[in-house]
């Protein structure tokens, strides 16, 4: 949606400055100053009625003493004389105003008073409203620098700010990168122009690419969402006050109404808008839209002459969803001869310390039709590395390590529009934010212990092991045939679990080999018989001798107990929330042995589902001490008993009062 109501505030063909000085470091005369030395085009205007000139400028007392037309005034006044200098902008025919001066709504109800006296002022003749208590307005393309500081570096983001200072910094570290900016505007306490005229402005803008927005709340949630719906350009957000103090600090800095976090997380997500949890990750995100080419495909290759970088690159690359994949056999082939002998030909490809431009170039050249994207890590003093990659081309730059060289190359890259990025997880972030949620790959865990051991316990002979080091466990017994089975589940009186006992079998859910709430001996006799049948079906090779009745335990809260033993650093003890979804939600602490009772009380309580464990909706506290308690007898069998390499308690079912062992794996080496 056009918006020419705006055109003022970025096009004027002349300016007047309310408030301006002659006092070097005060506002009225900085911005003044960036507004002379910015190259603005047209006819500059100093108000000041105890001056006669300023910067060479004629001044005058009033703007309605200005001869000439006016379309944008800056007025940087005390807040109680903006009112009148407002409406003598509107007999004048002022169409737009940036009020920098602060002391309004946020200065509490007497200010809150006064904007009200500014709004109507302005509205009575139609005047546009940028503040008040904003840093101004900057559009390097006009150009015009109506804020502070002077930046006029043409780029293609444009930076809508509820903060000056978040923005400022945006422009700092666009202007610093020789990337610029389209547009700068900080809106204040958005009195009247918010972040959706302008997010409509500059979906107009033939200069603008990106629009980046921090926002600290909205102040037209319809219209915002009506425009989310039809934007077409790429919105980046960094959206504050996500937690209940953060929500308090924003609704008393500009009085915006901040908002639950969740329901914009959620209008974000639905409207495809991409969201940074950090002003690094705002500046990225924003570069990266702006210069990165839109990739076909989730694929990269990394090509670097740091081997360390590459692998921090690859953690980053499959924790967001990118493939590494392996290098094919073709284009290995084909780098004989171009790469020194001695490089492995593997995703990533190290072209270690021999490296130079050159080489970067033939590999580039041959590896581009195979991949969607190509990673180039510069990780050394690489001469001439500017003139190996290319604007617009399936390629992410990343530069470290090179000292002088790389800044001065990197400056070269960015006046190309080529975007650099400082570090692996930064570029491949930003990339990221790129490609659709439906291209991408399920986003890598991090790494766990995993057991070394192949030997398993049986269940019964496992349950029985942990008995005897002091564990409560489910009342259990043996059974090798059916009959037994009806028998032992008689004695322990229905319902009954069924479980297969096999050592060679770790994940019996898995293969149906768990039954649970048996209530009588015909169903008792049918699911032993089945699940004899699933079990070898699935594992024809094990061994199975029976299974284990167990009686049904009283509901509880299912966590894990557990210990792996490291090959380099040892037994790992540890504790969670459990059941079959452990190892998918991975709620877990861990803690090396030594393990002491605070360390055992510390595990318990750093697991995100903690508050389950203190009583939730009206539910009684967990036994914490019964916790540490199985925790320290976990770690005591880990000091006493080498050959166990792991021991998986899932799920233990806390009570109030103590707990319960209901399945166990045990693993020897």
């Amino acid at each position: 949606m056009a918006r020419d109501d705006l055109w003022s505030f970025f096009h004027p063909s002349s300016v007047a400055v309310i408030g301006a000085s002659d006092s070097a470091g005060k506002l009225g005369h900085e911005i003044l100053k960036n507004l002379i030395e910015g190259g603005f085009p047209g006819a500059l205007y100093p108000i000041n009625p105890k001056a006669e000139k300023i910067l060479g400028l004629t001044c005058f007392k009033n703007v309605k003493d200005i001869p000439d037309q006016v379309d944008m005034a800056v007025v940087i006044i005390p807040a109680r004389m903006v009112p009148q200098a407002v409406r003598d902008c509107g007999e004048k025919g002022v169409k737009g105003a940036v009020i920098v001066t602060g002391g309004f709504s946020e200065a509490g109800p007497e200010g809150a008073k006064l904007q009200e006296e500014l709004v109507r002022a302005a509205s009575n003749y139609d005047i546009r409203l940028v503040g008040p208590n904003c840093q101004g307005v900057n559009n390097p393309h006009h150009p015009m620098c109506a804020s502070w500081p002077l930046l006029t570096r043409k780029g293609r983001v444009a930076v809508i700010s509820q903060s000056g200072t978040v923005g400022a910094a945006m422009m700092d570290w666009f202007s610093v990168e020789e990337l610029g900016v389209s547009s700068f505007v900080s809106l204040g306490n958005r009195a009247d122009i918010d972040e959706v005229d302008l997010i409509e402005y500059f979906e107009g803008d033939p200069n603008t690419k990106v629009i980046a927005v921090y926002i600290e709340g909205i102040k037209d949630p319809q219209r915002f969402r009506n425009v989310l719906s039809t934007l077409s350009k790429p919105l980046v957000v960094l959206k504050s006050g996500r937690t209940p103090g953060g929500r308090v600090a924003a609704e008393s800095h500009t009085k915006s109404l901040a908002g639950a976090d969740a329901i914009y997380a959620s209008l974000f997500w639905r409207h495809g808008v991409c969201r940074a949890e950090t002003i690094e990750e705002f500046f990225d995100f924003a570069k990266g839209f702006a210069y990165l080419k839109p990739p076909s495909g989730n694929r990269i290759l990394y090509i670097t002459t740091s081997g360390g970088s590459a692998i921090l690159a690859t953690d980053a690359a499959e924790q967001e969803g990118l493939s590494v994949s392996a290098l094919p056999e073709e284009l290995a082939a084909q780098l004989e001869g171009v790469i020194p002998p001695h490089a492995i030909r593997s995703n990533p490809l190290d072209l270690t310390g021999d490296a130079n431009a050159k080489m970067f170039q033939e590999v580039i050249q041959r590896a581009r039709p195979y991949y969607d994207t190509l990673g180039i890590i510069f990780g050394d003093p690489i001469l001439d590395a500017s003139e190996v990659v290319t604007p617009e081309a399936n390629e992410l730059v990343i530069f470290l390590g090179g000292a002088e060289v790389e800044r001065a190359e990197r400056m070269k890259m960015h006046q190309r529009g080529i975007p650099v990025f400082p570090t692996p997880e930064r570029g491949v972030k930003a990339l990221a934010q790129l490609i659709p949620p439906k291209r991408k790959a399920r986003k890598a865990q991090t790494t766990y212990p995993v057991a070394s051991g192949r030997v398993q316990l049986g269940l019964y002979e496992g349950l029985q092991f942990l008995e005897s080091k002091g564990f409560d466990c489910i009342i259990s017994s043996f059974a090798d045939s059916p009959g037994k089975a009806v028998h032992l589940a008689h004695r322990m009186g229905f319902p009954v679990s069924l479980k297969v006992d096999s050592p060679d079998i770790l994940h019996k859910s898995d293969c149906g080999g768990v039954r649970l709430n048996i209530l009588s001996a015909l169903e008792l006799r049918s699911a032993y018989t089945q699940m004899m049948e699933r079990v070898r079906s699935h594992h024809p090779q094990a061994r199975i001798p029976g299974v284990v009745v167990s009686a049904m335990a009283s509901p509880g809260l299912e966590l894990i107990l557990g210990m792996n033993r490291d090959p380099q650093f040892g037994p790992v003890i540890i504790f969670g929330l459990g059941g079959v979804t452990v190892e998918v939600l991975r709620d877990v602490s861990m803690r090396l042995l030594p393990l002491t009772r605070d360390d055992a009380l510390e595990m318990i309580n750093e697991i995100k589902g903690a508050p389950l464990l203190k009583g939730f909706r009206g539910r009684r506290p967990v036994d914490q001490e019964a916790l540490v308690d199985g925790l320290l007898k976990i770690a005591r069998i880990a000091e006493e008993h080498e050959d166990i390499v792991e021991i998986d308690l899932n799920p233990v079912l806390a009570y109030a009062e103590g707990m319960v062992v209901v399945d166990s794996r045990i693993l020897k080496a």
